[in-house]
């Protein structure tokens, strides 16, 4: 139905100050002349009951509460023996993993450590250039203490993974081009495959262990809440 005036203000103009009022706010029209403009217009009357009716069918909406099911789903799914059964053959798959990499990167550890200490502390099989192997062994008995670390914390082994990595990187480039021109043999550098392998150990600890080990928090600073 078209709109039509009545008095100074449209059917437009009345519907907004009526929104208003039923909003609880000001309408910034006359009472008496919304009431004489709606008693007059069929169609702002047929608006105004539509806009009443919705807003009951609003508040009765924002009156129902709908309750948190999130904590009876989870224990519902955590009571089911074939779940729960399912879970804990995961868990302790993923436990078992774990504990078979530590003992790997361990013996790893303690098999850098003992061809690296003979050597920094008394030179055993050197022949020439000794205090560069010695400083060469150094760095491996570093290595295999952060090896040693990683075994026995493995939620900190995810740390170590850079450097073994790019150790490993660096000594197959290394050992490819030394081959490629001929100043060693390949029998020489076998033995760099197993800082390839550690690098492998170590990578897969670290991601069994995020897995299976609750994230790391950071200490408290004191002072702060």
């Amino acid at each position: 139905m078209p709109d039509i005036d009545y008095l100074p203000m449209t059917c437009d103009e009345v519907r907004v100050a009526l929104s208003a009022r039923l909003d609880g706010e000001d309408p910034r029209a006359p009472m008496e002349a919304l009431d004489a403009h709606t008693v007059t217009c069929p169609g702002c009357q047929l608006w105004l009951v539509r806009a009443e009716e919705l807003g009951r069918v609003m508040q009765r909406a924002q009156a129902v509460e709908v309750p948190d099911l999130t904590a009876t789903v989870l224990a519902a799914v955590a009571a089911d023996p074939v779940i729960a059964a399912a879970a804990r053959r995961r868990t302790s798959a993923a436990y078992g993993r774990r504990q078979i990499l530590r003992v790997a990167v361990a013996v790893a550890a303690v098999a850098q450590l003992a061809i690296a200490l003979p050597i920094l502390l008394a030179g055993f099989g050197v022949e020439v250039d000794l205090h560069t192997t010695r400083e060469m062994a150094s760095f491996d008995v570093a290595l295999a203490v952060g090896f040693a670390l990683a075994a026995y914390r493995p939620e900190r082994a995810q740390a170590f993974v850079p450097v073994a990595f790019v150790l490993a990187v660096c000594l197959a480039g290394t050992s490819a081009v030394d081959i490629v021109n001929s100043t060693t043999a390949v029998v020489h550098e076998i033995g760099h495959l197993a800082t390839v392998v550690q690098a492998g150990l170590l990578w897969a600890l670290g991601r069994v262990s995020r897995r299976t080990d609750p994230p790391l928090r950071a200490p408290a600073v004191a002072g702060r809440g």
